[in-house]
């Protein structure tokens, strides 16, 4: 792929994210993803069908969504190519912008950091409740912080190096294939009775899919925060995730706090281990220092990029 699409691709999120208006007219590309996932899995992950006939048929529902991903970006990136020759990469640079979440994931964590140096701990709440999976209505500050962090680490992964990266390797249909396995992962990639069948594939390929870019996430956070290297290699395992630790225990080490640790889900607590050392008592102050770390590490892949469309 002509590396000048990734910079660009970089340089239209940063300067625009995803317009609400296109979000309000269009929605967003991987919302078709979405409708696919939860239709193939409200017709076929039934509880009648037997773990190795669910298993099937997460790996068939997989299959659907790689195709529906891959096909259509191949055919308009070889359009492109073939009718417009040097300038095509344009098209294809426009067509993959909507795959990375650069600006949004800075908004919204930027939303918690707001709420909560404005002594807003319900608005604090809800605005991370945005961005994370656990239960939120009762998190205190330190708790409503440490969640905002532990996604803007995690999310710098598959929001923006995953993607970039797979960009940069594949094209417009590896970002777009990539997109929609992470898609099915969120969704359906769980270890719940409900989705441990079904969601099989969707978890496995993930995992694969995010492997190296995990580890370059994780080693872009330490090179950003001035440290945390130590850290990441002690605690990356500490998650549930193969790939997930990463980012996280970076983003630890380099702020030097406490991250992860026992959290709720659907009513449920979870006796997650920690990661990292230090004060687990996070506030706006440690957020503000994640999000100057994260605006470091994406001008990290900015570089990355340039320097690979200049050997170009």
């Amino acid at each position: 792929m002509a590396e000048p699409v990734a910079l660009t691709v970089l340089a239209l999120d940063a300067a625009f994210g995803w317009p609400r208006a296109l979000y309000r007219r269009i929605g967003h590309p991987v919302g078709l993803f979405a409708r696919l996932i939860e239709g193939c899995e409200a017709q076929w992950n039934r509880q009648d069908h037997s773990f190795a006939a669910r298993r099937a048929l997460g790996v068939l529902t997989l299959l659907i969504l790689l195709i529906v991903g891959a096909g259509p970006a191949w055919a308009l990136q070889h359009a492109l190519l073939t009718s417009f020759g040097a300038w095509g990469w344009i098209g294809i640079a426009i067509l993959a912008w909507p795959a990375l979440a650069q600006r949004s994931l800075f908004d919204h964590v930027r939303a918690v950091t707001d709420a909560l140096d404005g002594a807003d701990l319900p608005g604090a709440r809800h605005a991370v409740g945005m961005i994370v999976g656990r239960d939120t209505a009762t998190l205190d500050e330190p708790s409503v912080a440490r969640a905002a962090i532990e996604s803007l680490a995690e999310s710098f992964c598959d929001g923006v190096a995953a993607p970039l990266l797979w960009l940069l390797v594949l094209g417009l249909p590896g970002v777009w294939v990539y997109k929609a396995i992470n898609t099915a992962d969120s969704l359906i990639g769980h270890r719940e009775e409900r989705w441990r069948a079904f969601g099989w594939a969707a978890a496995r390929t993930d995992d694969l899919a995010n492997l190296i870019p995990a580890r370059l996430s994780g080693a872009l956070i330490c090179l950003a925060g001035g440290g945390g290297w130590r850290m990441m290699w002690r605690d990356a395992r500490n998650h549930a995730s193969p790939n997930a630790g990463w980012p996280e225990a970076a983003m630890a080490g380099a702020l030097k706090i406490r991250l992860a640790g026992p959290i709720a889900y659907d009513g449920i607590m979870q006796d997650k281990a920690w990661i990292g050392d230090g004060d687990s008592n996070a506030g706006g102050e440690q957020i503000d220092r994640a999000l100057a770390i994260y605006l470091r590490a994406c001008l990290l892949l900015w570089l990355i990029a340039g320097a690979a469309a200049w050997q170009r």
